[in-house]
């Protein structure tokens, strides 16, 4: 898998104007954004994995994928709510996953539609779906969609690297944050990104 076709100079746009970017896209310049699974996989496993730690969500997911077998949303409507029960999942993430599936089924959600949608058409379609707010559909659309100017604001880790790169630690308000987002336009996943790292230096799979 290789990173998007924007990503040489979406670096080399944020490197130009920002010395703190620079020496954060030089020190990762080995890696980038890449795309895992399809669109509905990727949002049944975000789904899985609320509020549970990451060795929790794994091990709930393989019993998913046991049961289920392909990651469809005909497997996960065919499977229903008792063949969802043995995975480990609540009642509500049963609820939340068979919700998903019926919008996948009846065309509710149409990837194929997305490439002609903005980012704000996109979330909002997402996010009628039950259990997937703003920030889950944030980050499919940087992490599967790969779309190069998605700044979600109510990200924690986004926020810790800003103010602690750009405002000595001190925390600042999200109007603040985002006015300050801005000159990161058009190539704030990108920079998002390259924050991240800041953090952690273990890539972000999603």
């Amino acid at each position: 898998m290789t990173a998007p076709s924007y990503w040489q100079q979406a670096s080399d746009d944020l490197a130009a104007g920002d010395p703190q970017m620079a020496e954060l896209i030089e020190r990762y310049a080995d890696a980038g954004l890449i795309s895992r699974g399809d669109p509905f996989a990727t949002l049944a496993r975000s789904v899985v994995g609320q509020q549970i730690s990451v060795k929790a969500a794994d091990a709930v997911w393989l019993r998913f994928s046991a049961n289920v077998g392909a990651i469809t949303p005909a497997a996960v409507l065919a499977a229903g709510a008792t063949g969802l029960a043995g995975c480990g999942l609540s009642r509500r993430k049963i609820e939340y996953l068979s919700d998903l599936a019926g919008h996948f089924a009846s065309g509710h959600l149409d990837p194929l539609r997305w490439n002609a949608m903005s980012d704000a058409e996109v979330i909002a379609e997402l996010t009628k779906v039950r259990g997937i707010g703003r920030w889950t559909a944030e980050m499919f659309l940087i992490f599967n969609q790969l779309r190069p100017d998605v700044f979600p604001l109510d990200d924690i880790g986004l926020q810790r690297a800003v103010f602690a790169r750009y405002f000595s630690g001190q925390k600042q308000t999200l109007k603040t944050l985002d006015r300050f987002g801005e000159r990161w336009r058009p190539w704030r996943s990108v920079a998002t990104w390259y924050l991240w790292r800041s953090l952690d230096p273990v890539l972000v799979e999603y």
